[in-house]
């Protein structure tokens, strides 16, 4: 019965990873969302449970929305094997912190005489049959 006792102890004592990531912008207070999931206002913190590349989606009143594709990679103690241990026999909690960094972008407003002058001269070059690239950003 004692050792029942000790095996039960010892396995419910084993540990976890714990696997949370934070994003962070400047300025604060922008809405987050990750993969179209709004998980707060900046800094937000949220768990997940799978590596891979994440979407972040950050906007903000008068800053430029920003769309941010980046790959979360495993730590070694993730790899197949090695995660057995980490996940289940390890005893104690890891953790694996991930922080995400965004610079907001003040948005600009275009004088509208630019933008009319702009039109103009698109709507001639169609009435001409002129097919131009659209300008790069």
């Amino acid at each position: 019965m004692t050792i029942i006792l000790i095996a039960v102890t010892t396995l419910s004592s084993v540990g976890c990873v714990r696997r949370r990531m934070t994003v962070r912008t400047s300025p604060p207070g922008a809405t987050v969302s990750v993969d179209n999931q709004v998980i707060g206002t900046a800094p937000a913190a949220t768990s997940f449970v799978n590596y891979g590349t994440r979407e972040f989606r950050i906007s903000k009143e008068g800053y430029r929305t920003e769309t941010i594709r980046r790959k979360i990679r495993p730590p070694w103690y993730e790899f197949p094997g090695i995660d057995f241990i980490a996940e289940t026999l390890w005893p104690g909690e890891i953790r694996d912190e991930r922080i995400i960094d965004v610079e907001l972008v003040p948005k600009t407003i275009e004088p509208i005489d630019n933008v009319m002058g702009r039109a103009d001269s698109l709507r001639n070059q169609s009435r001409a049959g002129v097919i131009t690239a659209p300008p790069s950003r």
